[in-house]
């Protein structure tokens, strides 16, 4: 059953029901899912999908023939294999589709301009001269982000300028991510997806029908299985320093956000060295640098400003727990290794990713105008507060997990989430309020409370009493309502 991405095929749709030619480049990281999203709008289509291979070009341009001539084409009369891609993509205007788009997909189409450079510049005199005027939709997709953004995209490139629509699949979020997992509880569905993400290809190994914890065993931390090696195959196809790459994952995963902590926890002596790392885990998506939701182009252009954190649940789970049991986990000891290092943390370990979900479901309010107003940012906020006490004013450093700021910061959402096994208490409600008070004096606060186990008697009833303040127990955000 194909789950989700109703964004992405209403975009594929739309170009495939523009009149004239349509060239449309689809990419993302890899197992996010695009040649999925591909085969399920291709479905009820006439069409051509072509999957590259990493061959030679002679290979490539036989397959590709071979592919194209099964289409009954006129050429296919005549010949068996195209003499060159010129010949090749031209013939696709000769497919019998009637007055149906001509539709074909190129999946990984860096591949193919691997064995051969010229074949941007190709596609770009076809679509001048033919193609733009012509009933055809010509989909490449793609995994390698940088040669795409960087290379196929980029001005100096013959496809520039050329793409008449251009989309970057990201992760699921947490609306569809759960539902590969319908019978959970709305925690069990939290703690899923804080180990497994919004990567379709993840959330498939697990089996709905099986509980949490076996899920992990089995299909986590069982050598053999595709989770237990995922990690370490990708970062094998995408980068080649691997052990520099697997420590400085890890001192992130373990908490350690800024650079300087980054550098001594991974062993790395040069911080110059590790930034230059970190660049390239953020152009794959594995991890991203984030700045305080107040955070300007000035804060955001220093090097030292900002804190790192894996963008992928997955990532962090392996890294928390496999990585670390590596010794243990070869040698079978599945069980002790949930028992003893997993499951006392597990709970905790999911705290993070429920801050993500609050996140997503404020988003999914704003777009239904349910916020008592419309927020220009949002996200986390940390830095030094003014406390005021009875008899002294102190500044602290503190943080806020979930801070929305309208377009002229005269209002302010501030988020506070608790995945606890205790209800919100009054006394934490009270800690959130005293933060930021030096803005009260010219701002309005509203303030949204998210708990895992419900809130204490006294905070329902000081909610029940201000207007301001919202809580939102765990069965309303997870059945986002």
């Amino acid at each position: 059953m194909f789950i989700g991405r109703k964004q992405e095929l209403q975009f594929l749709n739309d170009r495939y029901n523009s009149k004239g030619g349509q060239i449309v480049v689809l990419y993302g990281r890899r197992r996010v899912g695009k040649t999925e999203t591909l085969r399920e709008f291709c479905k009820g289509k006439q069409h051509v999908f072509y999957s590259c291979r990493e061959i030679s070009d002679k290979l490539q341009l036989k397959s590709f023939s071979e592919k194209l001539l099964r289409e009954n084409i006129p050429a296919a009369s005549y010949v068996k294999e195209f003499a060159d891609w010129e010949t090749a993509f031209r013939s696709m205007n000769d497919l019998p589709y009637g007055d149906n788009k001509k539709l074909l997909v190129i999946d990984e189409f860096p591949y193919m301009c691997k064995g051969n450079e010229s074949i941007p510049s190709v596609l770009q005199n076809l679509w001048d001269e033919l193609f733009k005027d012509e009933n055809v939709m010509i989909i490449l997709c793609g995994s390698a982000m940088s040669f795409i953004e960087k290379e196929l995209l980029a001005e100096k490139n013959p496809l520039y300028g050329r793409a008449t629509g251009i989309y970057k699949m990201e992760s699921m979020g947490f609306y569809d991510a759960v539902k590969f997992f319908p019978d959970y509880s709305e925690r069990d569905k939290i703690i899923a997806y804080s180990i497994l993400g919004g990567i379709p290809h993840y959330l498939r190994q697990f089996d709905p029908q099986l509980s949490l914890e076996d899920n992990i065993k089995k299909n986590i931390l069982t050598k053999g299985c595709a989770l237990y090696s995922e990690v370490e195959f990708l970062l094998r196809q995408e980068l080649r320093e691997t052990p520099l790459y697997n420590s400085i994952i890890e001192a992130v995963a373990l908490g350690n956000t800024k650079l300087n902590d980054i550098s001594t926890k991974s062993l790395v002596e040069d911080t110059s060295k590790t930034s230059v790392y970190l660049k390239n885990l953020i152009e794959l998506e594995i991890i991203e640098r984030e700045f305080s939701v107040d955070d300007g182009t000035k804060e955001r252009a220093n090097t030292n400003r900002g804190l790192y954190r894996l963008t992928d649940n997955f990532f962090r789970f392996w890294y928390a727990f496999v990585f670390t049991n590596y010794s243990e986990l070869e040698g079978g000891d599945v069980d002790g290794v949930f028992e003893y290092s997993i499951k006392p943390s597990l709970h905790e370990f999911a705290s993070f990713a429920f801050e993500d979900v609050c996140r997503e479901y404020i988003r999914k309010l704003q777009k239904a105008g349910k916020l008592p107003f419309r927020y220009k940012n949002m996200g986390r906020w940390w830095g030094k507060t003014t406390v005021r006490r009875k008899d002294s004013i102190e500044t602290a450093e503190t943080e806020i997990d979930l801070l929305a700021v309208s377009v002229k910061k005269d209002k302010y959402l501030v988020g506070e989430c608790k995945f606890k096994s205790r209800p919100f208490s009054y006394g934490e409600y009270l800690d959130t309020a005293a933060k930021l008070s030096t803005q009260k004096e010219k701002s309005d606060f509203y303030y949204m409370l998210f708990s895992e186990s419900g809130f204490d008697e006294k905070l329902t009833a000081e909610a029940k009493n201000d207007k301001r303040i919202e809580l939102v127990g765990i069965e309303r955000v997870v059945g986002n309502k």
